[in-house]
């Protein structure tokens, strides 16, 4: 983002966020205004070319090996979903288990043996379709379909943490341009969710509250349902960067049943769609930010799951990568604003 912007009158800003545990800088003289940073390229991610997609409905024998499909009978060719292993997966499910950690000789490092699972969940049979474009019902299904593949993880003990992710758009870093989403199994926890565990607690031992069962500013709020609220973070990382938080205080993604899943489709369809019309289409990824499955009572109090929505509309350099610190140039009252101006109606 280049630093010629105009600027806007308001002071640069550091905010320290206790959910992610992340200072960020908000300077919004790299920025004319927040619409500024509308996505340059619409992203076109489902052409309609499907001749040699493997993901496409009757090409089904041209992708790794089924999991589990949504409706469950395997003959039936008229699915809705599937749940499938990734053809290139990240890490091997075949292996015996992950080995101790061991450090190599010479090598100031720890390594292991590289045991995990990765998942693709192909959203829709139909190759154009846009997981925005489908009914609330349907992402709930697709929701539920994440929910069934975790439960069925978590009964391996070794694995500590399950990711759900999807990549919208090439740059985003999608490689198949049919709607998918990934999940990848970990034999350890990562750093950033270690950070994220550390900072809630560090927020729950001075307050004796949930840092997002806290969240209550008006000037945050984008929209809400039932059972979540969607909100710009007080300290985003990325410009109009998302966040979907349940009311209800849960740990864990896959404790949330049939009707909850559904609310937050419908929440997740309009957070996209709204995302698109103010943003002009970018690619995106959302994750689902969730507690590592194996946890002890006392950090039930104060570790709360999300869905997390971030638009590529700004890139990382070097400053960003060599101090874990982000410069966003859109302050996020100003992005909940842009994206409070889209009148549609929540789908239940």
């Amino acid at each position: 983002m280049s630093s010629q912007g105009q600027n806007t009158g308001r002071r640069p800003e550091l905010r320290h966020d206790p959910v992610t545990n992340r200072w960020v800088i908000f300077s919004p003289a790299r920025a004319k205004r927040p619409t500024d940073l509308k996505s340059k390229s619409p992203q076109n991610s489902n052409p309609n070319d499907n001749s040699s997609c493997p993901f496409c409905i009757g090409n089904e024998h041209e992708c790794a090996p089924e999991i589990f499909r949504v409706p469950s009978d395997p003959s039936d060719p008229n699915w809705k979903l599937r749940v499938i292993e990734n053809l290139y997966p990240a890490l091997n499910r075949n292996l015996e288990g992950p080995c101790d950690e061991k450090q190599d000789m010479g090598v100031p490092g720890l390594a292991m043996g590289g045991f995990g699972f990765h998942d693709v969940v192909i959203e829709n049979p139909v190759h154009s379709v846009h997981l925005c474009d489908m009914e609330a019902r349907d992402i709930g299904q697709v929701l539920l379909a994440y929910k069934k593949r975790i439960q069925q993880i978590a009964t391996v003990e070794s694995i500590k943490y399950v990711q759900v992710f999807k990549n919208h758009g090439a740059s985003a870093g999608a490689s198949m341009s049919h709607s998918h989403s990934q999940i990848l199994a970990l034999p350890i926890i990562p750093s950033s969710v270690s950070a994220r565990f550390e900072g809630m607690n560090e927020y729950f031992e001075k307050t004796g509250k949930c840092s997002l069962c806290e969240v209550q500013a008006k000037e945050l709020l984008i929209d809400e349902s039932t059972h979540f609220i969607s909100i710009v973070p007080f300290a985003a990382t990325f410009p109009f960067e998302i966040w979907i938080i349940p009311r209800a205080h849960s740990s864990h993604f896959h404790e949330f049943d049939c009707e909850k899943m559904v609310d937050l489709g419908g929440l997740l369809k309009l957070m996209l769609r709204k995302m698109s019309l103010q943003l002009n289409n970018p690619p995106f990824n959302f994750m689902i930010q969730t507690s590592p499955l194996q946890v002890k009572e006392s950090e039930l109090f104060y570790s709360h799951w999300f869905l997390q929505i971030i638009p590529q509309l700004s890139g990382v350099g070097g400053f960003e990568i060599g101090t874990g610190c982000y410069i966003n140039p859109v302050f996020p009252e100003d992005a909940a604003k842009v994206m409070r101006e889209v009148n549609l109606p929540v789908e239940g």
